[in-house]
């Protein structure tokens, strides 16, 4: 049998064209059987003609037996054609919807054939591959949708630390007159710029679905100007863990063209990780080369490991301790992305003493 299923080749066949090559093998088949059973019912009555009750039941038999041949061949021929056109595919399909009940996408749908099942596979495994894709893309957006929320939590609380460190000294000096009207007004002026800039922050980073999105918004500024906000955040920045800084200077130009929410932001993560992980000292270095605005922080503290420098810049990258994990996953990663935005770059080093090193540059248009 497994010769002539070969041999008609029904696996390149339609089911229709499988229906009626079976049925023709089912036909040949029973007919053969029906000749046989003739033959046999015919010498049954020559033997028992001359017996005293006679061979009429020889005529009951041979009926018996036709329709005994006929059922079985219709039960042998549907069996058949359900075991070579209809079960594999079946179940095929059938573990492919159930994979797929379950969120498991990550299958292929695949039956070897010409038929019309072949066909219906096929149509699955398009379905599935599609619904893959789009699964990919809806979970790729809800992480980018979660990693934004993280990153937008872990950038305010560096400004809202500078925030309470203002409010402390006002209230501490404030209530015993110990601060001069100028002094009051230029904090308060510098506060209003720091609520100003969070309340811009909050509105970019509600309105995008991921990193990329946040928008550039190049202003001239002032270098004095840019510089004097900076070494105010840093000096709030390590006031709030005692930690002391020094800042120095490389420019010989007046104007910048820069975005000062993204430089901001920028500098205040990475002076608050010098600031976390050094002893003593954080050190400031602001330069303008080659068409480029620089600022490199150092800090005197055990540095970066070798896995570190291969990996801080990565996102939700895991260091040896819950608050790396915190500052390096979220903070330098985004420090990169919003550099190369600016058309800069974020580099990660250890300085020649051993401490870390962090420098970010920014792509700016320099008036001399």
């Amino acid at each position: 049998m497994a010769k002539i299923i070969n041999y008609l080749r029904l696996k390149n066949m339609t089911i229709l064209q499988s229906f009626i090559a079976l049925n023709c093998v089912y036909l040949v088949a029973v007919l053969t059987a029906t000749v046989i059973e003739f033959e046999w019912a015919d010498r049954i009555r020559r033997r028992f003609a001359d017996h005293p009750s006679g061979n009429d039941w020889v005529l009951s038999f041979q009926i018996i037996a036709m329709l005994l041949t006929i059922g079985v061949g219709l039960v042998l021929m549907a069996s058949l054609f359900y075991n070579l056109k209809l079960k594999k595919p079946l179940e095929i399909l059938m573990s492919a919807s159930e994979k797929i009940s379950a969120n498991d996408l990550g299958f292929q749908v695949s039956y070897d054939s010409r038929d019309e099942m072949s066909d219906l596979c096929r149509a699955f495994e398009k379905m599935r591959s599609q619904l893959e894709s789009n699964f990919k893309v809806l979970w790729r957006s809800v992480e980018e949708r979660n990693q934004i929320s993280a990153i937008f939590a872990h950038d305010l609380r560096t400004p809202l630390s500078i925030m309470k460190g203002y409010f402390e000294f006002l209230n501490s000096y404030l209530p015993q007159k110990k601060i001069s009207e100028e002094k009051l007004l230029d904090t308060m002026k510098t506060m209003e710029s720091h609520i100003w800039r969070m309340q811009r922050y909050v509105e970019a980073m509600s309105s995008i679905q991921k990193l990329d999105d946040i928008p550039i918004h190049k202003q001239e500024i002032e270098i004095n100007t840019l510089l004097a906000l900076l070494d105010e955040g840093a000096c709030r920045i390590a006031d709030l863990k005692g930690i002391t800084n020094d800042s120095y200077r490389n420019t010989d130009s007046s104007i910048l063209f820069v975005d000062l929410d993204l430089v901001m932001q920028v500098f205040e993560n990475i002076i608050a990780n010098g600031v976390r992980y050094a002893f003593s000292q954080v050190k400031v270095d602001f330069l303008t080369q080659n068409g480029y605005f620089s600022i490199t922080v150092t800090d005197d503290g055990p540095g970066f490991t070798n896995e570190g420098l291969l990996k801080a810049v990565l996102p939700f990258y895991r260091g040896e301790s819950l608050e790396a994990n915190e500052h390096h996953g979220l903070g330098l990663y985004t420090c990169k992305t919003l550099c190369e935005k600016h058309q800069g770059g974020l580099e990660v080093a250890n300085s020649s003493t051993g401490g870390g090193k962090i420098t970010a540059s920014f792509l700016c248009r320099v008036d001399k």
